[in-house]
């Protein structure tokens, strides 16, 4: 309270010292005419009073600065006639980058807070750069005049930039533009306006000057990519253009792109090809899911007309099947397929023993440019009593033959409830664990609460809240202790599975003796081109962050791999603007954009629109009307920000979403947009319709029906 009072105070003080001077007319003393006029009596006043004349002459220039106030340029003038070039130059340049600090912390303690709570997400991409880059883009702009300097101060003060390097890189950047006018101020006899200084030829001279930190950050991008790499030789040839480690999604794509251009490149993978999604993740899942949907089918034979159906399984064949689907899928990937587009597939383990150079089973091979693409692995917990029970975590579950009576899944993320309701839904008495007060924590508190809901009438228990404590083996009886805000409990259980989200899998294969830098997640710390700090050490999937999807691995990809072949002849920037997830529940939840957690967190206004798909014929039809569609639009406009669909087949049609946000498409084009009947992709046609039945024109729509009640003469 006291720090806001504080800033209300200041605020209106220097909102009553600029009143005032404008009031009063005081700011004509920073006229060109006056100062002109009043030049000799200055001079003769300096050569008096020295040093009284440079500390006042500093005061009054620290003071324009830092309140904005226009005159500055007058001043420096001013100071070049008084003070000549040397005295000149270095009192107007301590002032003008006291003066500027001083507007910095001005904006910075009054206005950021506000700017960014209003704008934030706006923001969020120019304080990233600001972080990176934020010296040379605040330096560039100091040199070139035709940016007024005032609104730099300003702007500068909303961003993350620390005040130090503010100080010292305005002090530098901002010394040849204060040269120049310090120098024309030598003249100032001879010159009758202030923009006349500013001749074609001084402004080509300050673009000219402009790129000098475009020069420069070339010239120590360069300095730096030496320093780091000069401890390792540089092979005089190189035996590829990329060596890939890893042959997940992410490898794989960056592969097939490499030789799709012609590139010669090695593809090195210790296991099995296809990575994690191919062999326990996305592929083996989503076949076990289908399975229990059948079985969930059955168990409603009469809500879709039988008397009755029955399904007798054995669960080894239903995992059996699971690997039939893998070995089906498995040739997409495979050794055969990819080494004849043109890539060298190497079996074994990986060793980078330098930034050019990997080793594979006592092979070495070189490459000007490196992509890890090494992928994560399970999270495991570090629960007493853990290490004296066995369990299963995402990548182990599939060997299971025997189905488990009692199954308790630790995570309530989207792995462990697709995987509870699969289970369940073939027999097993299955119990979720999960430390957060809901299921799918991302997700909005509806939806959570729609899944959560499903997911115990089918027979789940959820226990959301419960922070695992211990594990512990009674006369073999398995259990975990359990605590809520009401306090502990037992769980019993037959089988354990880990689902606890993955961990990037960065070491064991020498990154960490070479020094490539990682974040504090565990990921690989990159820029947007990929790069790690090795400016040939690219990264892509889980091993970079911050999304652990397969897409997103295989999109970050086309990035690495281009990059890595053309740079620096050309780069691309990473684009995370439209980032599709589906969790593969049943209802199935399809997200892109923002979701309206996300948007308050991040206090972006927006407006809200539900259609229940409980109306949708298609879905009464199938037995599957429920669920929603959600979108989030500029409030007043038929821009999405965000879409959530929670239904039967929602990854599959909300991709008219994603499209849309990827090329700006609003609801109007949705809505008038021809939807197949009956399909399920009419929900977002629907969707549309519910928002522009909120938007109808009211006043134009009393006047038609005037209009039509004329036209029956009424």
């Amino acid at each position: 309270m006291r720090h806001h009072l504080l800033r209300i105070f200041a605020a209106l003080s220097i909102g009553a010292i600029i009143a005032c001077l404008y009031t009063f007319d005081l700011l004509h003393y920073l006229s060109l005419d006056y100062i002109k006029a009043q030049q000799q009596a200055f001079a003769d006043y300096y050569a008096l009073h020295k040093l009284e004349t440079l500390a006042v002459y500093a005061v009054v220039y620290i003071a324009a600065t830092a309140l904005s106030l226009p005159g500055a340029t007058v001043l420096t003038l001013l100071g070049g006639a008084l003070f000549g070039l040397g005295t000149g130059l270095v009192v107007i340049s301590f002032a003008s980058s006291i003066g500027a600090t001083l507007a910095f912390l001005t904006a910075r303690s009054l206005l950021r807070d506000v700017v960014t709570a209003k704008f934030g997400d706006r923001l969020s991409a120019i304080n990233e750069g600001i972080r990176r880059d934020g010296s040379f883009y605040l330096f560039t702009l100091r040199l070139v005049p035709l940016f007024p300097f005032f609104m730099i101060n300003l702007v500068m003060g909303l961003t993350p930039i620390r005040t130090l390097t503010f100080y010292w890189v305005s002090q530098l950047g901002m010394l040849p533009g204060t040269l120049v006018y310090v120098n024309a101020g030598t003249q100032l006899a001879k010159i009758d306006r202030v923009n006349g200084i500013l001749s074609p030829t001084m402004l080509i001279s300050f673009a000219l000057l402009g790129l000098f930190p475009l020069v420069a950050k070339r010239v120590i991008a360069s300095v730096k990519k030496r320093h780091i790499l000069q401890k390792w030789p540089k092979p005089g040839r190189f035996d590829f253009n990329i060596i890939v480690i890893g042959a997940g999604s992410g490898g794989l794509v960056s592969a097939y792109i490499a030789a799709a251009v012609k590139a010669k490149v090695a593809l090195v993978e210790k296991r099995a090809m296809g990575g994690d999604c191919l062999n326990t993740g996305c592929v083996p899942s989503k076949a076990l899911i289908r399975t229990a949907k059948a079985a969930a089918l059955s168990s409603h034979a009469k809500d879709l007309g039988f008397k009755s159906v029955s399904i007798d399984f054995d669960f080894a064949d239903v995992m059996e099947r699971v690997q039939n689907v893998i070995k089906k899928i498995a040739p997409h990937d495979s050794i055969e397929r990819y080494q004849s587009l043109g890539v060298d597939c190497i079996q074994g383990t990986a060793r980078v023993t330098s930034p050019y150079e990997v080793e594979v089973g006592g092979r070495r091979i070189t490459a000007r440019n490196l992509i890890i693409a090494t992928g994560g692995s399970p999270l495991v917990p570090n629960i007493p009593g853990l290490q004296d029970h066995p369990y299963y975590t995402s990548d182990t579950i599939w060997n299971l033959r025997k189905l488990p009576r009692r199954l308790l899944i630790i995570g309530g993320g989207p792995i462990g409830c697709e995987l509870a309701q699969a289970f369940q839904r073939l027999g097993s008495a299955v119990t979720i664990v999960e430390m957060a007060t809901s299921l799918l924590s991302r997700e909005d508190a509806d939806v959570s609460t729609l899944i959560s809901g499903t997911l115990v009438r089918e027979g789940v228990t959820v226990l959301a809240g419960h922070k695992a404590k211990k594990f512990t083996l009674n006369q073999g009886v398995r259990s975990l202790i359990v605590e809520d805000s009401q306090g502990e409990r037992s769980v019993e259980f037959d089988e354990v599975l880990l689902a606890l989200g993955r961990r990037a899998h960065t070491e064991g294969f020498g990154l960490e003796d070479l020094g490539v830098r990682l974040e504090p997640s565990g990921t690989i710390e990159h820029d947007e081109f990929m790069r790690t700090n090795f400016p040939n050490i690219y990264c892509v999937g889980d091993v970079a962050g911050p999304y652990q999807f397969t897409h997103v691995a295989a999109h970050q990809a086309w990035y690495a791999a281009v990059n890595a072949l053309f740079s620096p002849f050309k780069s691309f920037k990473a684009d995370y603007r439209v980032i599709p997830r589906v969790t593969f529940t049943d209802p199935e939840i399809a997200t892109v954009g923002l979701t309206e957690k996300e948007a308050a967190a991040k206090n972006i206004p927006y407006e809200l629109t539900t259609y229940g798909i409980d109306d949708l014929d298609r879905a009464i039809a199938d037995d599957d009307a429920h669920g929603l569609v959600k979108v989030l639009t500029v409030p007043g406009k038929d821009k999405i920000l965000g879409a959530t669909v929670v239904g039967a087949h929602a990854g599959e049609y909300f991709v008219e979403f994603v499209t849309a946000m990827k090329h700006g498409i609003g609801l109007n084009k949705i809505l008038g947009t021809i939807h197949a009947y009956p399909t399920f992709a009419e929900a977002n046609k629907y969707a549309a319709g519910v928002w522009k039945k909120a938007h109808a024109p009211q006043q134009l729509l009393r006047w038609v029906a005037l209009f039509h009640s004329w036209r029956r003469g009424a």
